[in-house]
């Protein structure tokens, strides 16, 4: 379907290189437009100026030569008008553009050249308003197409006759000129212009362009792995680099949230199926066996059990990155080692022992906290004896917790190690009656990232292991979650 007139005309003008082009091209042409006008208006004042100035230097030589002696005869001139003009006349050609009237009581009497070139019928009307002039005076005369400035000065002789010397000097041929040099400017502005604003096309376009990678990317992004791990290049400009940055990390961000939506269907569909066949199984046998009908309840009873702690420890590994997962409030690192060490007697036979704790207090989840430190304390149960022993402690590491649970127990399998902290992951040493679910030690590693921190393992197998949380005194910024309150 081909796009109407008014729609393709409401797309173009949407797009950011469009509206920036009209901008600069509003801009750059009233700059032009300003400019040729100020430069038109100083060549005209320049212009009047430089005819004031010949005017000015005409009258000058007159008057020096009235003050002087006449050549053909060395002596003054005593107010002879017409001495005084005829040398003048001989010692100046005007230039073009410019004439000489000479005036003696009230008559044209010489005119330098010869004929002027004005219309004949016009020099009377132009003679008579100097008739009988007594002071200077300046203006300008529109005869025909030609516009004129003359200087009219009257001769202060004290002779018999009264004489008026006029210097007068056409505009018409020099306003052509200035115009045709002002048009001149005009145009080499408007190529310019033209040029510039092609430029400025380009350069918006290349600037820009990252926003273009970041719409189609937009467009064409479907929740797919393939599509999410898509990146684009940071380049262009400071702004438009961090506007990349930022939508590459929103992009981390959505590929994170569907792969923990993924690993949470993948690992509830794992895990449960099996409660659930084992539950069926018995419904199956109650209408065969009446007989078994309780051993069979208390069987669906443990696997239902088993399913509700599977499917909050899933709900909790799933919401780990989230930003409001920890609710947060300080927590002395003394006080929370005795209260856990308080709960470990009565959760199985061992050698408990609590090495001295610092006093000194870290912001944390206590409740996140708690449920890390026990995850860790019945993975040492599940490899160890009675006899074996288990030992809670912490200690202050420049700025850094170290939260450290040691047993004496089997150990970890090295194979085993590099994948102990995975979902569903479990130790070829652990005892066979434990009942874990495997997520224990990937909620304990969920815990202290949330929290900035870490976990390690030193696991030497039949010779013990352990593991070590460490969490910063205080928890990343871009993790704020519930704000810190005095505990």
């Amino acid at each position: 379907m081909v796009p109407s007139p008014l729609a393709w005309i409401s797309a173009v003008w949407g797009r950011a290189q469009t509206r920036i082009l009209v901008w600069v091209t509003v801009l750059v042409t009233t700059a032009v437009v300003g400019s040729t006008l100020t430069t038109r208006q100083l060549l005209r004042f320049q212009l009047d100026q430089r005819i004031s100035s010949a005017l000015e230097q005409e009258i000058s030589e007159i008057k020096r030569l009235i003050d002087g002696r006449n050549p053909l005869t060395g002596q003054p001139f005593d107010g002879d008008v017409k001495a005084i003009f005829k040398v003048f006349l001989s010692r100046n050609i005007p230039d073009n553009d410019e004439v000489f009237i000479t005036l003696i009581n009230g008559e044209q009497h010489a005119t330098s050249p010869a004929p002027l070139p004005i219309p004949t019928d016009q020099q009377a009307q132009i003679v008579t308003q100097w008739q009988g002039l007594n002071q200077r005076q300046q203006g300008q005369l529109h005869l025909g197409q030609d516009t004129w400035v003359y200087l009219a000065y009257p001769l202060p002789t004290e002779g018999p006759d009264h004489g008026v010397f006029v210097v007068m000097q056409s505009l018409t041929n020099q306003q052509r000129d200035l115009n045709r040099l002002v048009w001149l400017e005009a145009q080499v502005f408007g190529i310019s212009t033209l040029v510039a604003l092609v430029l400025v096309w380009v350069a918006t376009g290349r600037i820009l362009a990252p926003l273009h990678d970041l719409t189609q990317t937009a467009r064409s992004m479907t929740a797919t792995d393939d599509q999410l791990q898509r990146r684009i290049p940071v380049r262009g400009t400071v702004e438009i680099a961090e506007l990349t940055e930022t939508f590459n990390a929103m992009l981390a961000r959505l590929q994170a949230s569907f792969a923990s939506q993924r690993n949470f269907l993948n690992d509830a569909s794992h895990e449960l199926q099996t409660p659930i066949t084992i539950i069926q199984g018995h419904l199956e046998l109650l209408s065969q066996h009446p007989e078994d009908q309780a051993e069979a309840v208390v069987l669906m009873q443990d696997e239902l059990q088993r399913m509700s702690r599977l499917v909050k420890d899933l709900l909790l590994l799933a919401t780990a990155e989230r930003r409001d997962f920890l609710a947060l409030t300080i927590v002395p690192v003394d006080q929370f080692l005795q209260a856990i060490y308080s709960k470990v007697g009565v959760m199985a036979a061992r050698q408990w022992t609590l090495a001295q704790a610092p006093a000194v207090q870290i912001v944390a989840d206590r409740d996140r906290l708690t449920q890390a430190m026990m995850n860790l304390i019945q993975n040492a149960i599940d490899h160890t004896q009675p006899n074996d022993t288990i030992e809670l402690g912490a200690k202050l590491v420049k700025h850094q917790i170290h939260f450290w649970v040691r047993d004496t127990g089997v150990g970890i399998n090295p194979v085993d190690q590099s994948h102990i902290f995975q979902r569903f992951a479990r130790g070829t040493g652990a005892r066979e009656r434990s009942e874990g679910s495997g997520l224990g030690l990937s909620i304990v590693q969920a815990i202290a990232e949330a929290h900035g921190g870490q976990i390690r393992l030193s696991s030497t197998s039949l010779q013990g292991s352990c593991f070590i949380l460490i969490l910063p005194l205080e928890p990343p910024q871009d993790r704020p979650a519930v704000p810190v309150y005095s505990h």
